[in-house]
């Protein structure tokens, strides 16, 4: 099976074997493309990102070709569904790749995100999963096969630098902004809602993985020692000092975050701390097992 996921921030692509629900990867690539930039105030796709993203699918297209996917399912979350000229994007890759993309909502990205998380989990565990995007967080409680509650939040790395962090660094009371903000958005979402006790968090996606790989200091970045990586919520404060106090060029030179990433990873670590803090996390889990297995899963049983 062969995945591709046009993101806010980044465009991914994962090739795979796929047997039930066990997921055996083959191939995985991303690259930062940032389709959502400026999509918060203009509400159009630029010009720039639409090539972005078209040459990192045309690099794609090959691989998957060498692999002989047997079928392939590609999405377009947050960033294609909240522009005025999405639809005319979809159409371009369908003319220029022959690729029919799906717009998915926010309940569908995180119904997927869920499936692919529980992928070689045991199934008696009450889990809390976290997808930070670049346009939208999708939260997701439930126990095995069963999801209990999930919600999109408006809330991610591109849209939320845009909105509040302008200062380089940011200034303290631009991160002071963006945690009440996020915790203004998670009280909403969360009002009247009886969850049940949390066995486990887990954390997916660029944010995430990203930190992780700064934690272990992972140049090249290596997935297997991301995957299952721990990280307290005071590893995850500290971090945030760190960041957050440096200049966007020295934080490109931080060992374990790519370049591509280090505007926006800020903004990543404040969402994580806030809803930590809110559902009384002392970690996360990180897991590659993400909204690419769950579309590997959902293609393959499609056949």
């Amino acid at each position: 099976m062969a995945v591709i996921d046009i993101g806010t921030n980044s465009t991914r692509m994962m090739i795979a074997d796929v047997e039930g629900s066990k997921v055996e990867e083959i191939f995985r690539e991303s690259r930062v493309t940032r389709l959502g930039r400026g999509v918060d105030h203009s509400r159009q796709l630029s010009a720039e990102g639409i090539e972005a993203v078209c040459e990192a699918i045309a690099s794609y297209m090959l691989q998957i070709k060498a692999e002989e996917a047997e079928t392939m399912m590609v999405i377009a979350t947050s960033a294609v569904r909240d522009a005025e000229n999405g639809e005319a994007f979809v159409a371009e890759l369908r003319e220029r790749f022959a690729l029919e993309a799906r717009v998915i909502g926010g309940d569908q990205e995180a119904g997927l995100t869920y499936l692919g998380s529980i992928s070689g989990r045991r199934d008696d565990e009450n889990l809390l999963v976290i997808d930070i995007g670049g346009g939208s967080t999708e939260i997701i409680v439930g126990q095995g096969d069963h999801p209990v509650f999930h919600t999109s939040l408006q809330a991610g790395v591109v849209r939320h630098t845009e909105r509040l962090l302008a200062s380089d660094p940011p200034s303290s009371s631009e991160l002071e902004a963006l945690a009440k903000d996020i915790g203004k958005l998670v009280a909403s979402a969360f009002e009247g809602v009886d969850l049940p006790n949390i066995d486990r968090a887990i954390a997916v996606a660029g944010t995430a993985s990203t930190l992780a790989a700064i934690d272990l200091e992972l140049d090249p970045y290596d997935p297997r020692a991301v995957e299952g990586h721990r990280l307290p919520l005071r590893t995850v404060q500290w971090w945030l000092s760190r960041l957050a106090s440096m200049p966007l060029e020295e934080r490109k030179q931080v060992t374990g975050l790519h370049p591509d990433r280090a505007q926006a990873i800020v903004a990543g670590v404040v969402i994580l701390i806030e809803l930590m803090r809110n559902f009384d996390l002392p970690e996360v889990e990180v897991s590659e097992h993400d909204i690419l297995y769950g579309c590997a899963i959902t293609a393959a049983a499609s056949l």
